[in-house]
């Protein structure tokens, strides 16, 4: 058998015994690591961030207790939905939300639910409506699985890369620990603009179940546009649609997620 078929067919099994399906989208997704795998690597990367001497959390006040309760509400309508939907046994997250000081505006949420929220973002998000949404945009990576779904894909990728003389040692434990290794600096993926569109999706509908307002979304993004005129593009944007484009995307979204809205 030739190298292309060799290829060939070791990408037709893997996406064969390797498929996902994202829930409320329901995009098939290839994907050659476990949760286990990834929540734990991602876990003792946060709780190395949280416990750096350069790391100053935020753990009382008005602001870091809005995180926590915004996130308790959000994190228990989705399970919510999850289990009503059969996607109970596929979740096993152990929550965390906390708010670190830093002038970056940038929040993200580590596969297995662990959330962090830089002081930063604060004022441009305003209101618990506008932390909802991003806390709900950040959420959306983590159940749409998409940080695994990049794993996978550097993992098919070194082992192309193997086969091919690299001498390139794969295997998903090295995979994970160059994103979130322990001894590392804390890598957080630059996800690509379909994963970022489908967290917005997402992130709209959580929202909604959680009794926070889609049109909110909008605001926003808004003020986001508005915050990035003539400045770099902060991290929290690295990789992801322009801002006009975004917004007519969740404007054309928000009548699906309104179908969740409880107020």
């Amino acid at each position: 058998m030739n190298l292309k078929n060799i290829l060939l067919t070791a990408g037709f099994s893997a996406v064969l015994f390797s498929c996902a399906t994202v829930p409320l989208t329901g995009r098939k997704q290839f994907n050659a690591v476990s949760d286990a795998e990834v929540n734990q690597s991602a876990a003792q990367s946060y709780t190395q961030l949280l416990s750096d001497p350069k790391t100053t959390v935020i753990r009382n006040g008005n602001d870091a207790q809005r995180v926590k309760n915004i996130g308790f509400r959000l994190s228990t309508a989705i399970e919510r939905y999850l289990k009503d939907n059969g996607y109970g046994n596929q979740y096993n997250f152990q929550w965390e939300f906390n708010l670190i000081q830093s002038k970056e505006v940038n929040a993200w949420c580590m596969p297995g639910g662990k959330v962090a929220v830089y002081s930063g973002i604060l004022p441009v998000t305003q209101t618990d409506a506008g932390l909802a949404t991003v806390l709900a945009h950040e959420i959306g990576h983590a159940i749409a699985h998409h940080a695994a779904e990049r794993i996978s894909q550097q993992m098919v990728a070194q082992s192309v890369g193997g086969l091919l003389g690299s001498g390139a040692n794969n295997n998903s434990s090295s995979v994970i620990n160059q994103l979130y290794g322990i001894g590392t600096p804390l890598v957080l993926l630059g996800y690509s603009r379909n994963q970022e569109s489908e967290a917005d999706r997402l992130g709209l509908t959580f929202m909604a179940m959680a009794g926070y307002d889609p049109n909110e979304a909008l605001s926003f993004w808004q003020r986001m546009m508005k915050q990035n005129q003539g400045n770099s593009m902060p991290a929290f944007l690295s990789d992801h649609p322009s801002d006009a484009q975004r917004i007519a995307d969740i404007r054309a979204r928000i009548p699906e997620a309104m179908k969740y809205y409880k107020p």
